[in-house]
């Protein structure tokens, strides 16, 4: 089967793991593009800042996922004492939590993934991913240099 349609086909594999076991917790209504935004917060401590640098995403998609987070209660916002002009985003105790059951959700299914190939599969397969994302990003950066 070619890579593509592997990558295609197992997509939703993290994605379902995380949401039945933010279901679980009682945090059901997490929306699925928000996911990633919660667990990389709470995972890494990153602001919001750096995870959506690092996700790549827009200022607009991202504002419109911090409202829907807010409304729900995983995310509060609050005047930045140092600038007042800014907003500091953080994680409320609602949000750790979805954050911290999505987390262990991702690492069970790491340990389901390493008991079936081993960590020296799980590790070229991060080396091929890494590539593909590299590869990806040359792509958008040559298309944004052709139009200028």
């Amino acid at each position: 089967m070619p890579l593509s349609a592997l990558l295609y086909l197992t997509r939703g594999t993290y994605t379902a793991a995380v949401r039945r076991a933010q279901a679980e917790a009682g945090c059901g209504d997490v929306p699925a593009a928000a996911e990633v935004l919660l667990n990389a917060m709470e995972w890494s401590g990153a602001s919001l800042e750096a995870v959506v640098r690092f996700l790549g995403v827009t200022k607009q998609a991202v504002s419109q996922m911090v409202e829907t987070l807010v409304n729900r209660g995983y995310l509060e916002r609050e005047r930045d004492p140092s600038d007042r002009r800014r907003l500091k985003i953080s994680l409320t105790a609602q949000g750790h939590t979805a954050g911290t059951v999505g987390r262990a959700a991702i690492q069970q299914v790491d340990r389901e993934l390493a008991a079936r190939v081993g960590a020296a599969a799980i590790a070229r397969t991060r080396a091929t991913l890494s590539a593909l994302l590299a590869i990806k990003r040359a792509g958008i950066a040559r298309a944004g240099t052709e139009g200028a």
